[in-house]
Formats: structure tokens, C-alpha cells, sequence
């Protein structure tokens, strides 16, 4: 398997569901100048020392304890002393792919070295019958609300993993029928948006001082002119400049009211909104040290303050396909040590709608993960167009 910025690898043996080929489409995304060296480096192993480094990179993968120069002298396919293992960890250590937690242990794969092999060595098989039934039973549901749908989905995919989940559930993307005001007392009131799919979005905000019946209905006209047509999306791009142009045909109480309503739903629909995590806990299972207690507890705040990962995973609209990224190849996970596997789902037009992710320590199982997190991915997509999200 090659290296690339833009890379997809066929899983093995992909398996029809229901009479629809979900065909995992993997893809990673990493640095380019680490794409780079991490394919020179690659190329210019010799078999032995490509055996060492995938051996010792699967087993700290396997049981999260540094791999040493005994344990792989049994494994290699080639008959090697101990000293010869250990002279070749050396050399990978020295390349920065291999790191040495005490003088007397084993070893356990760098950063790099992780990222070198998920994209270079990494074997994705398909994900397990047993694991399969899992997600099917939960996709399974009849549930009407596409929310609840997605929330059980999650907590599937954090049980199945071990690690928490990530669902980003879709965008609203129907035009706006209508927009009205509802004043509930001089201090709240209620903008309802309803949409041409029958959608209704309510928000309480507080509203100017001194806004009257007649206000309101004349704010509401006006945004109701602006948005005929207009998804939510549509709006936010030109609803500012439509004011600042338009404004002298309201008086200002309606205006400063249209501005409020504006700043309400400006960030409608916004990833940190339609994020559900599911599985927190998870993280903590086999935590013993301090320092690495400290660094999921980093990784708590930021799932519950949810807005960086939520922007995060919006970078999934950019492609298609599974993205791994790893410790701190991106800043959210750089103090914590985890790993983030996310794909993307898309609806009956292949449009990118949301995403499915699932976050872990460094040494997650990738290879089975990724095919856990596709198929999941590719089925919650469908069965959302099913219900015409």
C-alpha cells in the first residue's frame, strides 16, 4: 500500500447490506511533509527491519505495553538473536519511529511511528459479524426522530469500540416557509422558523426593550420577504447585507427586533449543536497513571464544551472516506494523547450531511476500528435519506 495525502483503501472483503454495497473508502489525512519523509523512510527499510517496526507497533497496539527485542525474536518470520532486534530497534529509534519509556523496557511506537504505519503498513479487514448485528440491531429502530436515532447509534458504536463516540447529526437544509415572533412576556420571546419539509425550529431569546404587537408582526414580514426560498444556510450569507441595504422600509423598533432574531439564528444548525458524544467513561478504562488520567481529563472539557470538536468535524465536508488523525497532528488533541477516527455520511444525493467518529487513546485497534466506523457511517447516511432528512 502506497502513501498519499489523499488516500483510500478498499477494505477486504466488503460485505453487501440488505442488498446495498457499503464500500468502506478510506482516507487519511496528515501532513505533507510528513507524508513525505514517512514514505522515504518506508522505501528504505530493508524486509527485517520492516517486520521489527510492524511488530513492534501492533503488539504495543494489542496490549498498550512496550514490545521487546525477546518477544519479537519469536515472533520474526526470520530466525534473529536478540542482539540483532535490538540493534535494529536502535536504528528505528534514532529514525523517531520508536521510543524507549525506561532504560531497561521495551519499545512503543512514536507519533510518527504511528502515523507511518496506519499509512503505510495498516491491514483493514472487515468488520465482525457480531459487531455487524450490534449496528444493524441499533439502525433497526423505529424510531421517527432522526435525533434519537442518531443518539442510539452513538451509544452503539462507544460499546462496541470501548472508546466515545462522535455522531454529527445533519444539517437542516429545507428552505424557510415561514418566520414569526411570539412574545411570551416583555422580557422573552420565541422565534419559530418553519420550514417548506414541515420542520419547525423554536428559540427563545430576549427580546429589545419595548417591542409591541405591531413590532413584531412587521420584523416578521420583513425576514419573511428575505427568506422566501432560503435554507438556513442560504440566509446566513446575505441576510446582513439584505438589512443594511433594506433597512429604512422598517422603523427601528422592528429593526433592532430583525437584528435580534439575526443574531439568534446566525449560528442555527451549527456543528457544536448537533454534536452528541456518548461514552466519556470509556476513556478512562486501563487510565492508571496520573499523567495520563490528567490528559482525559484535558479530553473531558473538551467533549463537554463540544464547540472545537464539533468545528473539527466539520472538516469531514471536505472528502469522503475514513479519516484518522492522531495525537497532535491537529490542537484539539495535542495535550491528551487521543486519536480521533471519523467518516463522513452523505444522503440520497451523495451530498456530506454529518459524521461519524470515534475517539480513543493513541493506541486504538485501527484496523478494526476503521471498518467499524465506515459501515457505520455508510448505513446511518442511509437510513437517514430513508427518512428524508
Amino acid at each position: 500500500m502506497g502513501l498519499g495525502s489523499d488516500m483510500r483503501v478498499r477494505a477486504k472483503d466488503a460485505t453487501p447490506i440488505d442488498g446495498c454495497d457499503l464500500q468502506p473508502k478510506l482516507q487519511f489525512l496528515m501532513d505533507p511533509h510528513m507524508t513525505s519523509d514517512g514514505a522515504k523512510i518506508l522505501s528504505e527499510m530493508n524486509d527485517r527491519s520492516r517486520e521489527v517496526f510492524r511488530r513492534v507497533v501492533e503488539g504495543y497496539l494489542t496490549s498498550g505495553d512496550p514490545v521487546g527485542s525477546r518477544t519479537l525474536t519469536r515472533a520474526m518470520t526470520e530466525k534473529v538473536s536478540a542482539a540483532t532486534v535490538r540493534n535494529v530497534m536502535q536504528d528505528l529509534e534514532f529514525l523517531g519511529l520508536l521510543d524507549s519509556p525506561h532504560i531497561s523496557a521495551g519499545r512503543i511506537p512514536t507519533q510518527l511511528g504511528l502515523r507511518m504505519f496506519v499509512d503505510g503498513l495498516l491491514e483493514v479487514g472487515t468488520v465482525s459479524t457480531e459487531d455487524r448485528e450490534r449496528i444493524d440491531a441499533t439502525m433497526g429502530r423505529n424510531d421517527s426522530d432522526v435525533d434519537s436515532l442518531l443518539d442510539h447509534v452513538g451509544a452503539a458504536l462507544s460499546g462496541i469500540t470501548r472508546g466515545a463516540s462522535l455522531v454529527l447529526s445533519p444539517k437542516h437544509e429545507a428552505p424557510i416557509r415561514h418566520i414569526e415572533f411570539v412574545s411570551l412576556s416583555p422580557e422573552r420571546a420565541l422565534v419559530v422558523l418553519v420550514f417548506a419539509d414541515g420542520h419547525v425550529e423554536n428559540r427563545l431569546f430576549t427580546p429589545p426593550p419595548g417591542q409591541t404587537p405591531s413590532s413584531m408582526r412587521e420584523a416578521a414580514n420583513f425576514l419573511n420577504a428575505l427568506a422566501e426560498g432560503k435554507t438556513i444556510s442560504d440566509l446566513r450569507r446575505t441576510i446582513t447585507q439584505d438589512i443594511t441595504r433594506r433597512r429604512q422600509e422598517i422603523d427601528s423598533l422592528a429593526r433592532a427586533l430583525v437584528e435580534s432574531g439575526v443574531a439568534l439564528w446566525e449560528h442555527a444548525g451549527e456543528a457544536r449543536e448537533r454534536l452528541i458524544v456518548r461514552g466519556q467513561s470509556n476513556l478512562l478504562e486501563g487510565a492508571t497513571e496520573a499523567t495520563e488520567i490528567d490528559r482525559i481529563r484535558s479530553l473531558f472539557d473538551d467533549l463537554e464544551r463540544k464547540r472545537d470538536i464539533a468545528e473539527f468535524l466539520d472538516l469531514t465536508e471536505t472528502g469522503e472516506g475514513v479519516r484518522i488523525f492522531i495525537g497532535s497532528e491537529n490542537k484539539l488533541f495535542s495535550l491528551s494523547g487521543s486519536s480521533l477516527v471519523v467518516s463522513p455520511y452523505m444522503n440520497a444525493d451523495r451530498k456530506i450531511i454529518g459524521a461519524v467518529g470515534v475517539i480513543g487513546p493513541t493506541r486504538l485497534n485501527y484496523g478494526r476500528i476503521v471498518p467499524i466506523v465506515d459501515y457505520t457511517a455508510q448505513l446511518v447516511g442511509r437510513l437517514v435519506s430513508d427518512r428524508g432528512k
